[in-house]
């Protein structure tokens, strides 16, 4: 029963939240806030399980698929929108779809979330295939929406991954791996845009992140597969190129006008002594892993300052 949910319970100490003045709303919502980490903790093994299991799906030419309604379907939307710009990947690497389409990323569209046979056709038309990792998010562990878009993605022998704010939900019987942090009771019963949302945000960022850092978008901590889309991201840019070359920053800036703004690229033209084109080359080889490159050689081709130095 849904009234059963942790997520829809009324939280004992928000009963009269009404009579509370501002200071007393902030300390109360900044109390429960301050679960949310060690909910998320408690997955651990989930998510690195899961994060492996995307990274695997990107290795062999699949993309991720995050599916959901409402609150849910906007946060998978936001997280795929931000692969882009910061990793450099291409639009379609990492999707979002929300029930009701994209005009329900501002207004609510009624009865979308219950709709199973309507995530069938949305996953169809977006080219679902079992090379593809789909991940379903539904704080309740419920909604009919994510449980049919995950029955579809396994009967095509994709890999499906859950994520939910319940234990034991019915979404447990139906995905291949489940994330399940529970945060407890929202301030504002069945407000799951709270602590549930935060929790869903917090488990969606490690699992594109992670999955990026584990197919080589990063080195060390660096964005090095970022895209320079605007005057912030061009200087970090040259920034990275001269934290790793040595180079200063108007060598690096030169070099990445020569490389078309990669950073990968020039930091392996100025490392391995290169041209563009022979560094694209070994980037391709080591499957993008500017490391791998790096240290060919490192008697001759290392960095003249590692990361943490």
């Amino acid at each position: 029963m849904i009234h059963d949910l942790t997520t829809v319970l009324r939280h004992p100490k928000s009963n009269q939240v009404d009579s509370q003045s501002a200071a007393e709303i902030v300390d109360l919502m900044n109390a429960e806030d301050a679960q949310i980490a060690a909910a998320v903790g408690k997955e651990k093994d989930a998510i690195a399980r899961a994060m492996e299991l995307i990274a695997e799906g990107f290795r062999r030419g699949g993309r991720l698929l995050y599916i959901g309604a409402g609150t849910s379907g906007r946060l998978g939307v936001l997280d795929a929108s931000e692969c882009p710009p910061t990793f450099s990947t291409p639009p379609g690497m990492v999707v979002g779809i929300i029930a009701g389409g994209e005009k329900a990323l501002t207004k609510a569209v009624e009865g979308a979330e219950d709709a199973p046979q309507q995530a069938k056709a949305d996953l169809q038309q977006h080219g679902f295939c079992r090379d593809d990792v789909l991940v379903g998010i539904t704080t309740s562990g419920r909604t009919p929406y994510v449980i049919g878009a995950v029955q579809y993605a396994r009967s095509l022998g994709a890999v499906t991954i859950g994520f939910t704010c319940n234990q034991d939900s019915e979404l447990h019987a139906h995905a291949d791996s489940v994330i399940a942090p529970v945060v407890g009771p929202e301030i504002i019963s069945g407000s799951t845009r709270l602590k549930s949302g935060t929790a869903t945000k917090m488990v969606l960022n490690m699992l594109t992140t992670g999955a990026m850092v584990l197919i080589g978008k990063t080195y060390g901590n660096l964005m090095v597969d970022l895209k320079a889309s605007n005057s912030k991201l061009r200087a970090r840019s040259i920034r990275i190129v001269a934290d790793i070359t040595g180079l200063c920053d108007v060598e690096a800036e030169q070099l990445l006008r020569q490389c078309d703004g990669e950073v990968k690229t020039a930091v392996v033209c100025a490392v391995r002594k290169v041209d563009a084109k022979s560094a694209r080359q070994l980037l391709t080889e080591a499957k993008g892993r500017l490391r791998t490159v790096l240290q060919v050689n490192t008697d001759e081709a290392s960095p003249k300052r590692e990361i943490g130095e």
